[in-house]
């Protein structure tokens, strides 16, 4: 695999501006009458909604994100399939509705390794984002690229006896369908075919149907959260993808309290767990 250690350090910046719209989407697409947010502040996660990606369409991939042609921050990595693996983020100060923003995004790090599935290559983005010139939002992101799926079809999983659930304090379940995926795909501009083209993401991503957004599951662990603790103000809140939630099947929301935290995390119709979270 190429080296792309000269990447690491590379830097943009962005502007824009805390609006409100946005928030109403999402308060809409969480399934709530009424705003259940901190009037006139942005709510945690929601800083997602903002810094959307304006890339030319004629610069658009096969995939649905711009063609990684060396040109903007990131490499011109070939390995062609893209996740985003998890995110570490403090919350440092509130977002008022309104306020200017300012993101500047670094390379942290680069680095390749080998897995069961081929190579793969992960890129860990810190982005620092500013309202009104003060800090407000500190998330470091992980991105995984991978190789192309497999043209074989996998062989056929060895029946195991299901696990005994992990238990949990707060349970809530919902119905992942192409509706709820088209509207979070709309609420932040993201093109990726996995989401929306069902046949794209089974015959040229391998997946056995859409796949809901990590950043989604994320709201929604979050939302989970702040359900069973009104008026709460997390301060950190991480997350980590361990399998994809396919849509069609219900999956519950988990929740666990440790404390003054709380773990969260999703379970499929299978009893797998595909995402663990933890919020402070």
């Amino acid at each position: 695999m190429d080296d792309y250690s000269a990447w690491v350090g590379r830097s943009e910046t962005r502007e824009d501006v805390a609006a409100a719209a946005p928030l109403a989407g999402l308060a809409a697409l969480l399934d709530h009458d009424i705003s259940p947010w901190l009037p006139g502040t942005v709510p945690p996660l929601a800083h997602w909604l903002y810094f959307l990606p304006t890339a030319r369409q004629s610069t658009i991939g096969e995939d649905g994100h711009p063609r990684r042609d060396g040109a903007g921050l990131l490499p011109p990595v070939p390995l062609p399939r893209r996740m985003w693996a998890g995110s570490r983020i403090e919350f440092l100060s509130p977002v008022a509705v309104g306020a200017a923003l300012t993101r500047v995004t670094t390379i942290d790090a680069i680095k390749p390794k080998r897995g069961a599935s081929g190579d793969l290559l992960f890129v860990t983005l810190r982005h620092d984002i500013a309202a009104d010139g003060v800090a407000a939002i500190r998330e470091v992101q992980d991105i995984v690229f991978r190789e192309p799926a497999p043209t074989a079809p996998a062989p056929a999983a060895v029946p195991v006896e299901p696990a005994e659930p992990e238990p949990a304090e707060a349970v809530r379940s919902l119905s992942p369908d192409p509706i709820l995926l088209f509207r979070y795909s709309a609420l932040t501009f993201n093109a990726h075919r996995i989401h929306y083209d069902r046949d794209y993401a089974r015959d040229v991503e391998g997946y056995a149907g859409l796949v809901v957004h990590g950043p989604l599951i994320a709201t929604l662990l979050m939302d989970h959260f702040l359900r069973t603790a009104p008026g709460a103000t997390p301060r950190h809140f991480s997350f980590r993808a361990e399998a994809p939630l396919i849509d069609g099947a219900p999956f519950d929301l988990c929740l666990a309290r440790d404390g003054d935290a709380a773990r969260l995390w999703t379970r499929d119709a299978a009893g797998r767990t595909t995402m663990r979270a933890e919020v402070a």
